[in-house]
């Protein structure tokens, strides 16, 4: 016996919703290295994006070790991006942090309205 299951389909918010991902885990250990001193750089700079992407992988990912609700996930997300806003807020570059914000929460109210509709 097989169990018939329905392929996922990639869509353009999904690809968009990786790219944010990556870009957040890359902002904070760029923010981790340049705005503190050493040896505290070393120690943030790697421990920043490992926590985030802890959090993610275990709350956020659609494989994560422990099963949420949306809400649960939302803010495990809201958290990342918050962080990653006040990274790039932090490094003198405002810009960058509010555009990154909008188009991660815009995403994620698509991906979130999607997955509650399931």
């Amino acid at each position: 016996m097989t169990a018939t299951t329905t392929p996922h389909r990639i869509g353009v918010n999904d690809v968009l919703r990786l790219v944010l991902e990556l870009f957040a885990f890359v902002t904070l250990g760029v923010w981790g290295f340049v705005s503190f001193v050493f040896p505290l750089n070393i120690v943030i700079g790697l421990g920043a994006p490992i926590l985030a992407i802890l959090l993610w992988a275990l709350f956020r990912s659609p494989r994560a070790v422990f099963s949420v609700d949306v809400y649960g996930k939302s803010l495990v997300e809201l958290l990342v991006v918050a962080a990653t806003t006040l990274a790039w807020l932090d490094l003198s570059q405002p810009v960058v942090g509010i555009v990154y914000a909008l188009v991660a929460v815009v995403s994620g109210v698509i991906a979130g309205r999607k997955e509650l509709a399931r």
